[in-house]
């Protein structure tokens, strides 16, 4: 299935590991130029990429940033410009909001994951959003996650700043749908990367268990019975942000293994 992003110039937040790397991989595959943000191991994921493709190097930029920093929002969006010439497509994944219990998090905790992914994600559209309003074009996917929709009582912190970024992503798409640029969401359950084993790692401590048998857990609670793979999230990324998928926006979609009761 050719996805037509050939010379697409697209931003993956949180490009250097797990899910925002595979998102970055498949576009890169897909044939898009492609600008990796994330505040470190950068250099190591872009060196990945090139190893595993055969296209001229200059199509991966590395840049490191702490998107929890406006003025680091902004370079990041200039050098996509600077390096490409404008920006088609971002993808927003970055974001490490800390689990536990309530009584033994912080009011910074809280500040922190509003800070890095809610504000990160809303910084990162408004930076794009003029250059995709002067092409009448433009593709947004936001990662965001299944807690957003049904809260985990040891993931507070990220759960709230995913419920807002739904709320986001849905409001957002009724104005930008007229200058023809698409937003949606994905909401991801846990996924095998080293970011969820961090983040059994703080629910175990949390709780008083072992963190196997917390990964145990949350394997029992997807009915298909295994964890969600990184690329099936990038996967979908890539159709939503193609025009094969040009009449879907402000959507919320479930990669979630049948975890999510409800509709």
């Amino acid at each position: 299935m050719d996805l037509k992003l050939t010379g697409k110039a697209a931003i993956v937040t949180g490009g250097s590991a797990g899910i925002g790397l595979a998102c970055a991989k498949m576009l890169y595959q897909e044939g898009a130029n492609v600008l990796i943000a994330a505040h470190q191991g950068v250099e190591e994921a872009a060196e990945s990429l090139r190893q595993g493709g055969s296209a001229a190097a200059n199509r991966i930029v590395p840049v490191t940033a702490d998107l929890s920093i406006p003025e680091q929002v902004k370079a990041v969006v200039s050098e996509a410009v600077k390096c490409f010439g404008g920006v088609d497509i971002l993808v927003n994944c970055a974001g490490a909001a800390k689990a536990g219990a309530l009584l033994d998090l912080s009011d910074q905790d809280f500040i922190d994951a509003w800070t890095l992914k809610y504000l990160g994600y809303v910084r990162m559209v408004k930076e794009v959003l003029p250059h995709m309003i002067a092409k009448k074009d433009g593709r947004i996917v936001n990662i965001v996650g299944a807690g957003g929709r049904t809260p985990s009582p040891t993931f507070l912190t990220g759960g709230a700043a995913n419920a807002g970024l739904i709320n986001f992503t849905r409001g957002l798409s009724k104005d930008i749908a007229r200058h023809n640029i698409r937003i949606n969401a994905i909401s991801p359950a846990p996924t095998e990367t080293e970011r969820a084993r961090s983040l059994a790692e703080q629910t175990a401590r949390a709780r008083g268990v072992s963190v196997q048998e917390i990964l145990a857990e949350s394997t029992r609670s997807i009915p298909l019975g295994r964890m969600i793979q990184p690329s099936e999230i990038a996967a979908l990324a890539a159709f939503l942000v193609s025009d094969l998928a040009g009449s879907i926006t402000g959507a919320e979609i479930l990669i979630d293994g049948g975890q999510t009761p409800g509709i």
